[in-house]
Order: C-alpha cells, then sequence, then structure tokens
C-alpha cells in the first residue's frame, strides 16, 4: 500500500523566487491502523528496545482531576467497537450479550484516587527507522528515533513527559519482549491506535512564522498558501514547523523556542497532526485515499482522515523539536 500526494496547485517558487532556497524535505508519515512489530517503523507500535535498558518513566506534576482509565482498557474497547464498523458494502457485527458487558466494563471510567501515585511507564508514541524517513537528519552513528510520552496534559512543554531515543540497530541484541504498561492512563485521547507507516517525501516552503514580516505579509495574501503550499497537514518527519493557528507564534529568541536542557536552537523533528486532511487541506487528500479507497479491516472512512485517534487540544497540532547541537535532549513541545 502506498500513499501519494498530488501536485501542489502551483509552484509557489515561481512568483516568490526567494522561496526556492528555502524549500525542505519532509516525510509524510501516512499512519494507517495495523499491526507493526519492532522491525517497522509505527506510530503506537513496538519499539525496537534492548532488554538490559531500564524502561522510561515519568511522573506527573498534577494530580488529574478527570477519571482515568487502564491501557488495557483502552486497547479492548478499541477491539470490540472495530468489529461494528460498518464495512464497505454491508453492516458491521453485533456484538453480544457478553462482549457488550465487557465493552461496558472497559468503557467505564475510574477515580484518580483508585490509582497508586507515583512514576508511570510511558508509552510508545512512534519509531522511525532512517530508511522511511527521508529528510531528517539522524545524528552521526545512528539508524533509528523512538519518542515515548506519558499521555497526559504534559507532552506539552519542557518536562521528561515526552523523550527521544536514538539508536544505532546493530546495537540492539537482546530485544525486550514486553514493555512495562502505565498503572492508569490519564489522557485517553493520546493513546494511538497501533499503526504502520506509509512513509512519502513532500517538499515544504516555511510557515510565517519562520519568514520576515515582509515576505509573511506578501503571502498573506495568497489566501491558500497556508493551507495547500507551505506545510503538509497530519503526522510527519521533519520538514518545517506547522503553522501557529490559535495563538500567536512565540518571539524567534523566546526560550519557548530554545532546548529546555542547553539553551541552543531547536528545530522541528515530529509533527504529530490531527486530521491527514480536510478542509482547508483537501488538496493534500493522497490519491489512494479518495472515494470508494481500500481501508484496513475494520476501519471506518473517518479513520482514514484520522487514522491514530489522537487529538491534541481541539484538534490542533502538536510540534516535537529536539536539540541542535544534542538531539538527545529533551525535546521542545509546544500546541500550534
Amino acid at each position: 500500500m502506498t500513499r501519494t500526494t498530488p501536485p501542489r496547485p502551483l509552484d509557489i517558487t515561481e512568483a516568490f523566487p526567494e522561496l526556492a532556497g528555502l524549500a525542505r524535505t519532509a516525510c509524510r508519515l501516512h499512519p494507517v491502523p495495523g499491526k507493526p512489530t519492532v522491525h517497522d517503523s509505527s506510530v503506537g507500535g513496538p519499539l525496537l528496545w534492548p532488554a538490559d535498558e531500564p524502561w522510561p518513566e515519568y511522573e506527573l506534576t498534577y494530580v488529574p482531576y478527570e477519571p482515568v482509565t487502564k491501557l488495557a482498557d483502552i486497547h479492548l474497547r478499541r477491539t470490540l467497537l472495530t468489529r461494528t464498523y460498518s464495512p464497505p458494502g454491508g453492516p458491521g457485527e453485533t456484538l453480544t450479550e457478553d462482549e457488550q458487558e465487557t465493552l461496558r466494563r472497559a468503557s467505564a471510567d475510574h477515580p484518580p484516587e483508585s490509582f497508586p501515585s507515583g512514576p508511570q511507564a510511558l508509552i510508545p508514541l512512534a519509531q522511525l527507522y532512517s530508511r522511511d524517513a527521508p529528510g531528517l537528519a539522524f545524528p552521526q552513528g545512528t539508524d533509528l528515533l523512538q519518542v515515548l510520552w506519558a499521555p497526559s496534559y504534559e507532552i506539552e512543554g519542557d518536562s521528561a513527559a515526552v523523550q527521544l531515543r536514538w539508536r544505532r540497530t546493530s546495537e540492539v541484541r537482546d530485544v525486550l519482549l514486553a514493555a512495562p504498561e502505565p498503572v492508569y492512563v490519564a489522557m485517553q485521547w493520546c493513546v494511538p491506535v497501533p499503526c504502520v507507516l506509509h512513509p512519502e517525501p513532500v517538499r515544504e516552503f516555511p510557515p510565517y512564522q519562520s519568514l520576515d514580516k515582509d515576505l509573511a505579509a506578501r503571502l498573506m495574501e495568497w489566501d491558500f498558501y497556508e493551507s495547500e503550499l507551505s506545510v503538509a497537514p497530519g503526522w510527519k518527519a521533519g520538514g518545517w514547523p506547522a503553522h501557529f493557528t490559535f495563538r500567536d507564534p512565540p518571539e524567534p529568541d523566546s526560550a519557548e523556542l530554545r532546548c529546555p536542557e542547553c539553551g541552543g536552537p531547536v528545530d522541528a523533528l515530529l509533527t504529530v497532526g490531527g486530521t491527514e486532511w480536510g478542509k482547508p487541506n483537501d488538496s493534500w487528500r493522497p490519491v489512494e485515499c479518495g472515494e470508494g479507497a481500500e481501508r484496513a479491516p475494520g476501519q471506518s472512512s473517518q479513520d482514514l482522515r484520522d487514522p491514530t485517534d489522537v487529538t491534541i487540544g481541539r484538534g490542533y497540532t502538536l510540534q516535537i523539536y529536539n536539540c541542535v547541537g544534542t538531539p538527545s535532549h529533551l525535546p521542545r513541545r509546544i500546541m500550534q
């Protein structure tokens, strides 16, 4: 299965030649629900993790004030509900009474105080092999990037709730067979559906906040620059950072756009997008996802646009930036 982004409506460099030297290659990840292995690039899949390396943990700095749930219950509920989705040409399955009761129990929320406090295991967010991420700069000697997080409000900011691991795969001899799981999940909409990836390199141009004010002002007169000509929507690696949509961007020298550990410059690493396309950026819809497109078993038509079931805020984008000088430093995360 492949994913092919249609050509852009026009070549923006013909109208703005100064953009030609600012083009970057981004890798649209095109996640599709599936069963990735540790040897695959994935979103929400298992990681190629050394058996003798401690699994990262993080203790929330706040007490959840909303009901929480269990990671296993999230996966069980999704499995049962997937069977009820209507496939092309026919109705979905009807759950048995026992399955409906299981679904009811798996859908139950729990008060936070019913679980022990303390550090919780992070969960896999993404795993990217260098072969699947053209345009992404891997530190010398590495060929694998792993991103883990604590599914909570603290995925924003600069805490250890989001962590990176850069690896040389040939050095991983004994692989961890079963990853630890958190005792509870504070934000279930931050738990991705396990997805295989269909990476595709695309050309991008800078968002407004990365341009000088004069050029940005002239480009703003082109209503479709932001939505169709500059930055690809959805999940992607590398490329330009996402546009700021609901807030003003920080100033270029702001601490918010500096490495939280050393204060050095940061750059776009991973974009955790909302939908893969949709108004006002329908033109980014892959050719293979048109009407009557093939879907994974149990995948609804909505899942084609929102395959990971991850929601950032009210449908925004989470931009993960990493330190340019020391990529292993904690990443900066901004909801944009």
